[in-house]
């Protein structure tokens, strides 16, 4: 479906004073889908037939993206965390699975802190990891990405254009499956939509707080405190094969499925193999 049909079919609700876009459908165990930066939970969209029919749902759009709300303050991931669980609970929701990617990769790893240190509102059951920073030693931003970091960054994103946007996204994506036209275009419209561009510098230091967070967000990975498994587009240049061999030196007992001609969106270049390693994770617990 395209974005428009994405979003006719979702909802809004006000979590801790935001508007937040989600979408739920299916039945069974609830399984949470956290997306990346800049994107939305558009990303879901090749994968979310066949999620529904095994799953309970829930995508929604991380504060300052897509068509949740995209406020004038700076975005934490604590902010992100914080908005999920409200909304879970929203929906009489107290336990779930997790599906995430890129940033969603470090707001999953900030809800499974809060579960490691006695502190969840939600009981997380599983988690798998697509492509994304779960390590900052591994992280490998793009120049644009450290630019944006920088004192530069909103005047970068000010002058950002759909055709730099299109430039800096194709990087990440393997050279077998590049991005769709329909991808980059939809993708650019939902990230500038309502002063969207604005909240680019505001999001970005979710780099920074990898940082300052490093042993607080890989304790619960180290300690495996919940089945989890990272699917791994092993063409991406920012978390490619090389996240991958790091979570294996780190992750006890590690479970990884490397996918070939997959770069750093997994779910939208190779949605048939993630949803195979997928659902093969799953009916392994």
């Amino acid at each position: 479906m395209n974005s428009e049909t994405w979003y006719i079919n979702g909802q809004t609700k006000i979590i801790k004073t935001h508007p937040v876009f989600f979408k739920r459908d299916g039945k069974g165990e609830a399984l949470i889908c956290i997306h990346g930066f800049p994107s939305s939970s558009w990303d879901f969209e090749k994968i979310w037939p066949s999620l529904v029919q095994n799953f309970d749902v829930i995508a929604h759009d991380l504060i300052g993206l897509g068509r949740s709300s995209k406020p004038n303050q700076e975005l934490s991931i604590a902010l992100q965390a914080d908005i999920i669980e409200g909304l879970i609970l929203e929906l009489g929701i107290q336990k779930a699975h997790i599906l995430a990617h890129d940033l969603g990769d470090t707001v999953a790893q900030e809800l499974l802190a809060r579960q490691h240190e006695g502190k969840a509102k939600i009981h997380w059951l599983s988690c798998v990891f697509l492509n994304g920073g779960l390590f900052p030693e591994t992280h490998r931003p793009l120049l644009i990405q450290r630019l944006l970091l920088s004192p530069l960054g909103s005047l970068l994103s000010k002058l950002m254009t759909k055709s730099t946007f299109k430039k800096n996204l194709a990087r990440v994506f393997s050279p077998a499956n590049p991005p769709s036209e329909e991808f980059i275009r939809e993708t650019w419209n939902l990230t500038k939509e309502n002063n969207g561009l604005s909240m680019i510098p505001k999001l970005i230091h979710y780099m920074d707080e990898r940082i300052l967070n490093r042993d607080r967000w890989t304790a619960p990975l180290t300690n495996n405190i919940i089945p989890m498994r990272l699917i791994n587009g092993e063409d991406d240049p920012i978390s490619g094969k090389h996240l991958a061999k790091r979570f294996e030196e780190l992750i006890p007992d590690s479970d990884v499925v490397l996918l070939k001609n997959s770069g750093h969106y997994p779910h939208v270049e190779t949605p048939s193999a993630v949803l195979s390693a997928f659902i093969d994770f799953h009916n392994s617990l």
